[in-house]
């Protein structure tokens, strides 16, 4: 099944940009902006994955807290640990 990107990127930046917080809109809007026009459409579903998952958990891996518990760390993630916001 062949997926349209640009309603995927346009989902994804949407999500990244209205989390509920203003510290997480941006930071992970940051974030994605950096990286989603690198992103083959795999790598954009699993980018997906990551904005839907609950500031809690955004914030736990941000601090590193989940780094030895994620069991496969895929590109996203790897991102995600390297990434310095401005």
């Amino acid at each position: 099944m062949k997926i349209n990107k640009d309603d995927i990127k346009k989902r994804i930046i949407y999500r990244a940009s209205y989390r509920g917080t203003k510290e997480l809109d941006v930071l992970i809007s940051s974030f994605v902006n950096k990286i989603i026009n690198n992103l083959n459409e795999d790598e954009l579903l699993e980018l997906e994955k990551f904005v839907n998952l609950s500031d809690e958990d955004l914030i736990k891996m941000n601090n590193n807290f989940y780094k030895h518990k994620i069991k496969s760390v895929n590109k996203i993630y790897r991102e995600f640990y390297n990434f310095k916001p401005l």
